[in-house]
């Protein structure tokens, strides 16, 4: 673990005027009460760095004056400075200090100041896909690439299995047991780069063109997106508060030969798939000689209660296909995932593969299975999965304060995004319009929707930002989802 500097053997070197105390409110309402001390100090620290009362490339105290400032044990100092680093608001240099990142992710405008946006494309408040990796896990990462690369073997010199390392594969063996209840052998295991890649795979490999799959409505596009590009008929089928309608998908589409899930946390209205419509799901896939494709796309974060297990353990691998990517609980650079198959569909899968790529990329598989086998991996997603939870309330809590009931903010006990609504009877253009007013990243929910009658709100992700950025966007997007509401119901009694 990279320690957080404390710059006390520079000032041992070079001793220096004393500097005045950091102007920070500890009990603002950008404090959350009842947080813990490290959370708060961090909420504080973030508020005075983005309201300019510190520069970009100041210095911050060291933590033993910190902690003497204000009260504060010295490893909560240390963890709200490791924080600030990770959210990209301070940087470290061993053996100088922690200082005011040059440029930080997000400038609240203070008193006659314009607004200004600085923010990565694509990465703004409420993108989805986005994740934090814990420094201390990204100091083991790069110490088990470099290790790899010394001991650079044959093994990167010629073309390997198409399922990817056994190590590696024995490793995500190892995880799938312990976390989700699935027993597996490696050699069921194939490496891909990440969950459409997997469905790309499989599909070819248990398919003909024209075969019909059920997808839920509202759903994943990509995924209808790249069932329909590689020729197969995307089938919507309802869901409802348990799950995929399994009744429904006999009826409109009783020859269908796949259906692809997202059961421990749909997306995106985040319903866990109940255990009757589970067993109900498995039946059919096996009277009607069918596969099920789970996707179990952010199982491994789950905030309130045990998550049920998963479809794939329920089946022992003999129906259902199972999908998991590192892209969340790593990041998605890696582009590293997996999937989990029958034995029965070990061969033709393993042909297809080859058929489309020969084999995964090697150099990081090594690296990988070593975060999983030493427990860094383990101790990075409790670390982050508090980071997450924190954000997902400081989310929920801020719509529904700040829209003054205009938006429902159902808050997720699973994952890495909530879904805000609006009454049903809202016009889908209300929500449209808000979201381009405040800038928001993140999704409207009515394009999630395929057949079943759309419904007006949004899909936001709230993984991998920074809390202080998160609060201010939702405060904007609660403000112009009140705006948007008011101009159209003004609109409507004009007419």
């Amino acid at each position: 673990m990279r320690k957080i500097p404390t710059n006390s053997s520079a000032a041992a070197k070079t001793p220096s005027p004393s500097k005045p105390e950091l102007p920070l409110d500890l009990t603002g309402p950008h404090i959350t009460a009842g947080g813990s001390a490290a959370h708060r100090l961090y909420q504080a620290l973030c508020e005075m760095i983005v309201s300019g009362l510190v520069k970009p490339g100041e210095p911050l105290p060291p933590s033993r004056t910190l902690a003497k400032q204000t009260g504060f044990r010295r490893n909560a100092v240390v963890t709200a400075y490791e924080r600030l680093i990770a959210d990209g608001f301070a940087d470290a240099t061993v053996g100088s200090g922690t200082f005011v990142a040059a440029r930080i992710p997000a400038r609240v405008a203070g008193p006659n100041k314009p607004k200004v946006k600085v923010e990565t494309p694509g990465q703004g408040a409420f993108a989805l896909g986005c994740t934090h990796i814990d420094e201390r896990a990204v100091q083991r990462f790069r110490a088990f690439v470099g290790r790899r690369m010394r001991a650079f073997g044959s093994e990167h010199l010629h073309y390997g299995d198409p399922r990817g390392s056994r190590e590696l594969r024995a490793a995500i063996a190892d995880h799938l047991l312990s976390a989700r209840g699935l027993r597996c052998d490696p050699d069921q295991i194939m490496l891909t780069s990440g969950t459409l890649h997997a469905l790309r795979i499989v599909l070819s490999a248990i398919l003909k063109a024209g075969d019909q799959v059920w997808c839920e409505d509202p759903g994943y596009p990509a995924a209808r997106k790249t069932i329909a590009h590689c020729g197969y008929r995307a089938v919507p089928v309802p869901v409802d508060e348990h799950g995929m309608r399994v009744a429904r998908g006999r009826t409109t589409a009783p020859s269908a030969r796949a259906a692809y899930v997202t059961p421990s946390h749909q997306f995106p209205l985040g319903v866990q798939m109940s255990m009757p419509r589970r067993l109900e799901l498995l039946d059919w896939a096996r009277q009607a000689g069918a596969f099920v494709l789970e996707d179990d796309y952010d199982s491994e974060f789950r905030y309130d209660g045990a998550p049920l297990m998963s479809l794939a353990g329920i089946d022992h691998l003999q129906r259902v296909i199972y999908m998991g990517t590192f892209a969340k609980t790593l990041f998605p650079g890696l582009r590293i995932g997996y999937c989990a198959l029958p034995e029965r569909l070990i061969g033709d899968v393993t042909t297809a593969r080859a058929a489309l790529d020969r084999f995964p990329g090697t150099l990081m598989e090594g690296a990988v299975a070593d975060m999983l086998n030493s427990g860094a991996f383990a101790a990075n997603l409790k670390r982050v999965r508090k980071l997450y939870r924190e954000a997902r309330d400081a989310l929920a809590g801020t719509l529904e304060a700040s829209s003054d009931g205009v938006l429902s903010v159902p808050v997720p006990s699973q994952g890495l995004h909530l879904v805000a609504r609006f009454d049903p009877s809202v016009e889908l253009a209300v929500a449209a319009e808000a979201k381009q007013a405040a800038g928001a990243e993140g999704w409207l929910l009515a394009d999630t929707y395929s057949r079943a009658r759309p419904l007006p709100g949004f899909v936001l992700g709230f993984s991998g930002h920074a809390v202080p950025q998160l609060v201010a966007s939702a405060e904007r997007l609660a403000r112009e989802s009140r705006a948007a509401l008011r101009a159209k119901g003004k609109s409507a009694r004009r007419a």
